[in-house]
């Protein structure tokens, strides 16, 4: 199953992003995680089809309601299949 990584910048921590970067996962049936990082930026880890994996890259570009994102990068990225989704 492909996996990619994303890493968010902006206005993006201390908003739910994380939080709701998991219900849209959930929702879109995929796993991972989604951690802060000490930059301020958070780190998106999801696994699933290529399809799905862009329909969750479109939603990060704006986030939820509070968020105020300026970039998401992405790159596939290998890293341990997990069940479900967590925050970190």
């Amino acid at each position: 199953m492909p996996q990619r990584c994303y890493f968010i910048s902006g206005r993006v921590q201390g908003v739910w992003f994380r939080e709701s970067t998991r219900r849209k996962a959930l929702e879109l049936g995929l796993t991972g995680s989604a951690t802060n990082l000490a930059d301020g930026r958070v780190e998106v880890l999801a696994e699933g089809p290529d399809a799905i994996l862009d329909e969750l890259a479109e939603w990060l570009q704006n986030g939820p309601p509070m968020a105020r994102v300026s970039e998401v990068e992405s790159a596939e990225s290998p890293f341990e299949s997990v069940e479900g989704f967590s925050i970190a």
